[in-house]
C-alpha cells in the first residue's frame, strides 16, 4: 500500500488530522519546501533511502521552512552525521535557546524564568534494520513543518518538536546497502527469499555492534554520549523511542507493560495511557491490528523509554511488524503481505498522534514536569556514598559517568563516619568515610536518576521482566557503597583526589606502576605498542620505603637498551599521557619482596592477539571485544572469520579470542587438536561466554558443567491440571530463569586473572547454566550462593548456580586457557567486568 492508496482510505476524522501526501501541497511563491517523494525522486515505501540522501532531505526542510532548524550533534564511530530537527512555530524558532534554558529552570537546571512549552522528542531507527522509522520520520518532519498544515501549526504554537531521524547511521546503512545490493528487480515477498535473511552482524546495531537501546545508561558508545548531552541540554517532556518486531506481530504502542518501576509516577502512567487512547482513535479507524500493556515494561534503565522516563519525561517504545526480515515487501503467517509503506504509515500515525495529544495537554505537561522534579527533591533525602579505598581510577570512571548522566556529585574532603547500609554487606551500621569517597546526595534535580542507577537493589514488582533485574553502578564498579541519610554531615572537598604526577630522576635503574584498573590496562597498552619490554611482579615488593602490590609493573632499563638513550622520555611521555604515576627505583635491589631479577618479576610477551568473529560467533559478544581493544586500550588486534581458523597459521598469535557463540561446525575435533596443540606451545586461549561451556566436558579440556540432579521418578508424578495450568506457562518457567543478576564470589586475588579485584565482589551473570569448578586449574572467582545480591534469579537456577564457577584458567603445556562463563564485556556496563578481560588478555598466563 503506498501513500496515494492510504489516503483514499481516510475518515473525514482522519483527514483532518494526519496529512499523509504523496505530493507537495500548494505553497506561498517564495516558498521551496517539498515533500519526501518529490525531493526523492520516489515515494516513500517504494525503496529504502540511503543515510546521505535523509541527511539532505532534513537539511533541505529546515533551508526552506521558517520553522525548523537543524543541529549536527555528533558523528557516529564511521563519520556518519548525528542529526536533531527542531520544530516549531517560526516565532518559538527564534527563541529556541529561551525556551531550551527555561524548560531546565522547570527542572531545578537552570536559573531562567521557567517555561510554559511542551518538549515531545522523537527518536527513531536506534536499531539500524529496523529501517522503516527513518523513513517514517522524513514524512513526519515534512507534515509538521508544511506551512499549509494548519493543525500542525496550531500543535506548534505551544510545543516544540525534536526529531533525531537516525539514531544509528552506522548499523542502518549496513541494513540499506546489504538490502539494495540484494534485491532483484521484482519485490518478492516470499519470506523465503535471501532479501528476508539478513546476514551476520545485521543492521540491528551500530558499528562495534553494540545495541544503542541498551546504552542509555552505561553511555559506552560515541553516538549516546552525543545524544545524552543533547538530551540533558534539553530535557523533553515526552519521548519516543520508534522500533519494529517481528514480521507477524500486531503494532505495540503505551501503555507499557508491568513491571513498572517504582519511581515512576502515576502521571507518567496515566499520560501513557492518554496516549495510546489517541493513537487508538486514528489506527482503530485504519483496522490496524495493535496491542498494549504486554512484553514491553519499564524496569531496566538502559532503554529509550525507561531512561527518558526517570529523567522526568513521558518516555515509550512504539513497536511496528517488520525488522531485518521484512524487506520492502514480506507475505506474513495469515497470509497478508507487509509492506514498507504499511510500515511508514503506521509509525508516521502515532508520531503525528504523539505531537497532537502533547500539545493538546501542553500545559499539564509543563505543570507535571516541574512537580516532577519538585515532588522528587522533597521527598528524598540522604544519598550515597561509593568508597574509594584506595581504587581512585575506578571511582574517577564512575565518577565521570555520573557526570555524562548529568547527575551532581562531590569528594568527600575528609573522614568522617556516618550511618548506612553498607552494600557489598547489605548490614546496617556505623561506616567510615575516607577523603576521596564520592558523596551523590539526592537533594537534586537528578535525584530519580540517581537513585534508580545507584542503589543496591531495585524493586521488582514482577519477576516476569524483558531484560536485566541489576544494575547498581557501585557494584558494577566493584566498588562497595553506603545508603544514607547522614550525607549532609560528610565534609565535601571542592575538586575530586590529586591528580597523578610522574616526577622526573636522571637515570633511574626502573620505572614502577600500577596495574589495577582499566586505566593502567591502557598504559600498558601503549607500552606494548612502544615496544617497551616490561615486567610484571606476582608477589608484592618494598623498595624506597614504598610497599607495591603484586601485578605492579616494573620498566626495567635493561631488556630496553634498544631505545637507548631516548628510555626515559619515552617511558616518562607514555605515562604522562595517561595520567599514570610512575615509582623511580634507584636500584634493582628491593627492601622486601622478589628483587627485579627474580623470577616473580616476569617479563611479559607483547600479546598477538587473534580475535575471532563470523557467522557462527555472537556479534555483540564480539563487538563488546572488538570494541575494548579500538576504544578502551587502544590495542590492534587481527579479525577473522571463524571458518577461516584452520587456515590461519596460529603460531602467528600468541592470544586468541573466542566470544560466545555456537562453534560446533567450525571447530571439529581436527581443529580441537590443532587449537589444543597452540595452547601447548604457549598460546593463550580466551573463552567467553557460550565458548566457554563449549569447551566444556571436550577431550582435553578441564571444565565440565554441572548435571542438574533430578530424583523425580517421572512415573510415580501425580501432576493434576489444576497444578500446572497452561495460562500460567510463563510465571511457571520463571523458576528456571536468570534475566541478568548480581551474585556474590569468593575471589583469588593472587591469581593474575583477578588482580585488581577485590577478594568478596559481585559477579554479572546471564547464563543458568553452571559449570564445576576445575579439578586440575586455577578456580579464581567462585559464586558463594546460588541467590544474587541485586537481581532476580528464579529458584531453580539459584540451587544449580550455588557454588558454581564464575572464574577460571587452566594451566596447558607452556599455554593457558583463560575460562570467562559470562561475558565480562556486557554491554560494557559492568566495569570490574572490563577490568576482568584486561588482565585476561595482559596478565593472566604470565607467570
Amino acid at each position: 500500500m503506498n501513500y496515494s492508496s492510504l489516503t483514499s482510505h481516510h475518515s473525514s476524522l482522519f483527514a483532518t488530522v494526519l496529512v499523509l501526501t504523496a505530493v507537495a501541497l500548494p505553497l506561498p511563491a517564495n516558498a521551496q519546501l517539498t515533500a519526501p517523494s518529490i525531493f526523492l525522486g520516489y515515494e516513500l515505501g517504494d525503496r529504502f533511502t540511503p543515510h546521505h540522501r535523509v541527511v539532505d532531505y532534513v537539511r533541505h526542510v529546515a533551508d526552506n521552512a521558517p520553522g525548523v532548524v537543524v543541529e549536527e550533534y555528533g558523528r557516529t564511530y564511521e563519520d556518519r552525521p548525528l542529526l536533531l530537527a527542531f520544530v516549531s512555530s517560526s516565532q518559538n524558532i527564534a527563541r529556541l535557546d529561551d525556551i531550551r534554558r527555561s524548560n531546565l529552570a522547570l527542572a531545578g537546571l537552570s536559573d531562567s524564568v521557567p517555561g510554559e512549552t511542551a518538549i515531545v522528542w522523537l527518536s527513531y531507527n536506534v536499531h539500524g534494520n529496523e529501517s522503516v522509522s527513518t523513513e517514517a520520520a522524513m514524512q513526519t518532519l515534512y507534515e509538521l513543518s508544511d506551512p499549509g498544515n494548519q493543525r500542525a501549526a496550531e500543535w506548534l504554537e505551544n510545543t516544540v518538536v525534536i526529531i533525531d531521524p537516525c539514531i544509528n547511521p552506522d548499523g542502518r546503512e549496513r541494513y540499506v546497502q546489504w538490502y539494495n545490493r540484494t534485491a532483484g528487480a521484482f519485490v518478492n515477498p516470499d519470506p523465503g527469499d535471501w532479501t528476508h535473511d539478513e546476514p551476520w552482524p545485521g543492521g540491528r546495531t551500530n558499528h562495534y555492534y553494540y545495541d544503542l537501546n541498551r546504552d542509555w545508561a552505561w553511555a559506552s558508545q560515541t553516538e549516546t554520549r552525543s545524544r545524552l548531552a543533547q538530551y540533558n541540554a534539553w530535557m523533553p517532556h515526552v519521548h519516543v523511542d520508534f522500533h519494529e518486531q517481528g514480521i507477524n506481530n500486531p503494532y505495540y504502542f503505551a501503555p507499557a507493560a508491568e513491571p513498572f518501576h517504582e519511581d515512576i509516577t502515576p502521571w507518567q502512567r496515566q499520560f501513557q495511557t492518554d496516549i495510546g487512547r489517541n493513537h487508538a482513535r486514528y489506527v482503530d479507524e485504519f483496522g490496524w491490528l495493535y496491542f498494549t500493556k504486554q512484553v514491553f515494561d519499564l524496569f531496566y534503565p538502559g532503554y529509550g523509554d525507561t531512561w527518558p522516563t526517570y529523567n522526568g519525561a513521558v518516555g515509550m517504545t512504539y513497536e511496528q511488524a517488520g525488522s531485518g526480515a521484512a524487506g520492502l515487501a514480506v507475505e506474513t503467517a495469515t497470509g497478508d503481505t507487509l509492506t514498507l509503506a504499511d510500515r511508514i504509515a503506521h509509525h508516521h500515525t502515532t508520531g503525528i498522534s504523539t505531537v497532537e495529544i502533547s500539545a493538546q495537554n501542553a500545559g499539564r505537561l509543563v505543570e507535571e514536569f516541574r512537580n516532577y522534579f519538585a515532588r522528587a527533591r522533597e521527598s528524598t533525602s540522604g544519598g550515597f556514598v561509593i568508597h574509594a579505598s584506595g581504587l581512585h581510577d575506578r571511582v574517577a570512571a564512575l565518577a565521570r559517568l555520573l557526570g555524562t548522566q548529568g547527575i551532581e556529585y562531590s569528594f568527600a574532603d575528609r573522614a568522617s563516619t556516618i550511618s548506612g547500609t553498607a552494600f557489598l554487606s547489605g548490614l546496617t551500621g556505623r561506616r567510615e568515610v575516607e577523603r576521596g569517597d564520592v558523596v551523590v546526595p539526592l537533594d537534586q534535580p537528578k535525584s530519580t536518576l540517581a537513585k534508580v542507577l545507584l542503589e543496591r537493589e531495585a524493586a521488582l514488582a514482577d519477576s516476569i521482566t524483558y531484560d536485566i533485574t541489576a544494575w547498581s553502578l557501585p557494584l558494577l564498579y566493584g566498588l562497595d557503597a553506603t545508603s544514607t541519610a547522614d550525607i549532609a554531615r560528610i565534609p565535601l572537598a571542592e575538586a575530586g583526589p590529586d591528580a597523578a604526577t610522574s616526577p622526573g630522576v636522571e637515570t633511574p635503574y626502573a620505572y614502577v606502576a600500577s596495574f589495577a584498573s582499566v586505566e593502567d590496562h591502557r598504559f600498558l597498552a601503549d607500552l606494548h605498542r612502544q615496544r617497551i619490554l616490561v615486567r610484571m611482579a606476582h608477589a608484592p615488593f618494598t623498595i624506597d620505603g614504598t610497599r607495591f602490590d603484586r601485578a605492579s609493573l616494573v620498566i626495567t632499563r635493561s631488556g630496553n637498551r634498544n631505545l637507548g638513550s631516548r628510555f626515559d622520555a619515552v617511558v616518562r611521555q607514555v605515562a604522562e599521557s595517561h595520567d599514570r604515576r610512575l615509582h623511580t627505583a634507584r636500584s634493582g635491589f628491593v627492601d622486601d619482596g622478589p628483587d627485579f631479577g627474580s623470577s616473580d618479576v616476569v617479563p611479559l610477551e607483547t600479546p598477538r592477539i587473534l580475535l575471532v568473529g563470523g557467522e557462527s560467533v555472537s556479534s555483540s559478544s564480539f563487538g563488546q571485544a572488538w570494541h575494548y581493544f579500538d576504544d578502551r586500550v587502544h590495542y590492534p588486534v587481527t579479525i577473522v572469520n571463524a571458518d577461516a581458523i584452520a587456515r590461519t597459521d596460529l603460531d602467528d598469535y600468541n592470544v586468541m579470542v573466542l566470544p560466545s557463540g555456537s562453534y560446533g561446525s567450525t571447530l571439529n575435533d581436527e581443529r580441537l587438536d590443532d587449537l589444543r596443540s597452540w595452547v601447548r606451545g604457549g598460546g593463550k586461549l580466551i573463552a567467553i561466554d557460550a565458548a566457554a561451556r563449549f569447551l566444556a566436558d571436550k577431550d582435553g579440556f578441564g571444565l565440565k558443567r554441572r548435571s542438574d540432579d533430578d530424583d523425580d521418578d517421572a512415573d510415580s508424578l501425580d501432576i493434576r491440571p489444576s497444578d500446572r495450568p497452561y495460562a500460567e506457562r510463563e510465571r511457571r518457567d520463571v523458576s528456571e530463569s536468570l534475566p541478568g543478576a548480581l551474585f556474590a564470589a569468593d575471589v583469588d586475588v593472587t591469581h593474575p586473572l583477578a588482580y585488581g579485584l577485590s577478594v568478596t565482589m559481585p559477579i554479572l551473570r546471564r547464563s543458568t547454566s553452571a559449570l564445576e569448578p576445575l579439578a586440575d586449574g586455577w578456580n579464581v572467582a567462585v559464586l558463594t550462593d546460588g541467590r544474587p545480591i541485586s537481581g532476580f534469579a528464579g529458584h531453580d537456577t539459584a540451587e544449580r548456580l550455588d557454588g558454581s564457577l564464575a572464574l577460571a584458567v587452566e594451566d596447558m603445556g607452556r599455554g593457558t586457557v583463560v575460562y570467562l562463563p559470562d561475558d565480562p564485556l556486557f554491554r560494557s556496563m559492568w566495569h570490574a567486568g572490563i577490568l576482568i578481560f584486561g588482565n585476561a588478555v595482559f596478565a593472566a598466563g604470565t607467570d
